[in-house]
């Protein structure tokens, strides 16, 4: 990027219209040209990051099936639990509600109005997000932040098609909040962040990260948490993850909640042997996920199979 180039970017993300203007003609530019194109614009991406061509009649990896996820499952459900708030409902309709409000983090505020919320009442620490994004929040620890650029960055937010352009459909149905809740910590860090790998309601493997605000990757696991190597990592020496005491009600739990998809990915967290249900993932990585990195060198695509409308049964 040129010198040039990176002052109108920084000119953009600074003036609020001009950012909102910018996001939304962008992203909807790139989804009616790939619509219009037979996704010309998305298989170029996929063959540009992955080196091979993306076959969506006949998808057989795991990065192609997700592509197709991407392009034509419209399961209804898709879209409810992508909404990081009223996948709450669904987790309370599919546990119950004792269980749920056991495994639920605690919701603080909610809002699609960014200038109602009551910072002075809430209590430290917590995180602020989008319902409708992912990998975008805000971490306060401490009384010392600026409200008034968190409201103007949850503004942006709510103006943003997220997804949209990456045509990330389970996105778009969402309407949009700022959701609040308490932070979760142990030991005064970001616990570790159980992620299950879903396929037709039963779990395939289990990746174990550090840290899930910055995705550092450690291990990964079968359902019986034997440990699948990763050839392509650089790593010498991985932290030993020792098999949580209650692996089995996670898994249990992951199983439930998978049940009407084809795929999906259902991470928790486990502290001081309390369980945190976290999110539900229908896109990992946006079906560009290279060899060594979140789904190492295991191949998943095989436990997959695509069938249109598969929600309609």
């Amino acid at each position: 990027m040129t010198t040039f180039s990176k002052k109108i970017k920084e000119r953009i993300s600074n003036n609020y219209y001009l950012f909102i203007i910018f996001t939304n003609i962008r992203a909807y530019s790139l989804y009616y040209l790939n619509r219009i194109s037979g996704y010309s614009l998305e298989k170029r991406r996929f063959y540009t990051i992955l080196g091979y061509e993306v076959n969506l009649r006949n998808p057989k990896t795991f990065n192609e099936k997700i592509m197709w996820k991407k392009i034509y499952d419209r399961n209804p459900l898709l879209s409810v639990t992508a909404d990081k708030y009223e996948v709450r409902s669904y987790v309370k309709e599919i546990l119950g509600e004792k269980k749920a409000k056991e495994i639920l983090i605690p919701l603080l505020y909610v809002t699609n109005k960014p200038e109602t919320i009551p910072f002075d009442e809430l209590p430290i620490p917590f995180i602020i997000k989008p319902n409708h994004y992912s990998g975008q929040y805000i971490i306060i620890r401490n009384r010392s932040y600026d409200k008034k650029g968190i409201i103007r960055t949850c503004r942006k937010w709510l103006k943003t098609p997220y997804g949209l352009e990456k045509l990330e459909w389970a996105y778009q149905p969402i309407k949009r909040k700022i959701v609040i809740e308490k932070l979760l910590l142990e030991n005064g860090d970001i616990p570790k962040d159980f992620k299950f790998h879903m396929f037709h309601g039963k779990c395939e493997s289990v990746k174990v990260f550090l840290n899930r605000m910055t995705n550092r990757f450690t291990c990964s696991f079968d359902h019986n948490w034997n440990c699948i190597p990763n050839k392509d990592s650089k790593q010498t020496e991985k932290p030993k993850i020792e098999k949580p005491k209650n692996y089995e009600f996670m898994l249990e739990y992951a199983e439930k909640l998978s049940k009407p998809f084809d795929y999906v990915r259902v991470d928790f967290y486990s502290i001081d042997g309390k369980i945190y249900f976290g999110e539900l993932t229908h896109y990992p990585k946006s079906g560009l996920i290279k060899s060594g990195a979140a789904l190492s060198n295991y191949e998943p695509g095989k436990c997959w199979s695509i069938k249109p409308k598969y929600w309609e049964k």
